[in-house]
């Protein structure tokens, strides 16, 4: 089984940095394995026709923009 890649998509800000915590956490709770990326590239973050941040991108499909993800969508994302 390959490893899942989780990109966050943002410039920083506080609620790219709480995106990143939440699924963090959720992946330690559950014991799931997973890349998690930081994207700061603007021209990379278009390129997923993302316009808002922050975005999840789980395995190249863009699941969440434009909000913090709560506990149980990320979830749903990993299982």
């Amino acid at each position: 089984m390959k490893n899942m890649k989780i990109e966050i998509l943002g410039t920083g800000c506080a609620k790219c940095k709480k995106t990143k915590e939440a699924i963090e956490k959720v992946l330690a709770e559950t014991g799931k394995k997973a890349e998690v990326v930081k994207v700061e590239n603007i021209e990379t973050i278009l390129n997923y026709g993302v316009m808002v941040t922050p975005a999840v991108v789980v395995d190249g499909e863009v699941k969440l923009a434009g909000k913090v993800p709560d506990e149980k969508e990320i979830r749903k994302w990993v299982e």
